[in-house]
């Protein structure tokens, strides 16, 4: 069986979305060189119904797209797939990427790119554990006060009740839960999520944490489960 923290056997499909045809043909080449199998799209809604019937494994989606934006084809995209979904975006207002993570996109990359930095956030991205291993009994269940992570079966529970998570926040909520009281920098959970290969604003961070706890309901002025450490980072934990 295929161990859940390494890329599955054979290509990985990527669909690559964007109006910019040249643009996709060269990201499209990248890919392909690097043994992936590739598909484009210029337009939101074909990318949909590609997206459903293709079942890729990851979604290279511009933000910009006309008619259906990216914005809106990533929330639709997480109705029925939670495939990895890398963000482009030719504008750099703060407000376009907060917009783009909050519907489930795990990364985000700003053009001008180096089409091998997006190869290498892609790879990157599939390294993390893409589901729960059934390879053995061993089973990681966490419990920091009402919260119950079941980091094998990739759950949240909060007093009994599914909270539902992007597989990004997820991995971010494990990682400080598996540690509690431990101060984590940005970077220590970019490493530990993201991987040590990750390149790009570390701030991604506090975005991906700022659902979280939206999600969960923590106030982060007295928060119950994530504390913001000043000056360092995040770790789980009331705050005092």
């Amino acid at each position: 069986m295929t161990d859940a923290t390494t890329e599955p056997a054979g290509p990985v499909r990527v669909l690559v979305v964007d109006d910019e045809e040249p643009l996709a043909g060269v990201v499209a080449s990248y890919l392909e060189r690097d043994g992936f199998e590739v598909r484009t799209s210029g337009d939101g809604q074909q990318a949909l119904a590609l997206a459903e019937r293709w079942d890729p494994g990851v979604v290279v989606l511009d933000l910009g797209l006309p008619g259906l934006d990216g914005v809106e084809v990533c929330r639709r995209i997480r109705v029925f797939s939670d495939c990895y979904i890398v963000m482009l975006t030719a504008r750099t207002e703060e407000v376009d990427t907060l917009v783009g993570l909050s519907v489930g996109a795990d990364d985000y990359v700003t053009k001008p790119f180096s089409p091998r930095e997006l190869v290498a956030r892609v790879r990157t991205m599939l390294r993390r554990p893409r589901q729960a291993t059934t390879a053995g009994p061993v089973s990681e269940v966490l419990r920091v006060g009402d919260l119950t992570i079941d980091v094998t079966g990739r759950e949240l529970r909060r007093d009994g009740s599914l909270v539902e998570l992007t597989r990004t926040e997820f991995d971010v909520l494990a990682a400080l839960a598996r540690h509690p009281h431990v101060a984590f920098s940005r970077a220590q959970l970019i490493e530990d999520v993201w991987g040590p290969g990750w390149v790009g604003d570390e701030h991604l961070v506090d975005v991906h944490v700022g659902h979280v706890r939206r999600k969960l309901g923590d106030d982060s002025a007295a928060p119950r489960y994530i504390r913001t450490v000043r000056g360092v980072g995040y770790r789980m934990g009331p705050g005092q």
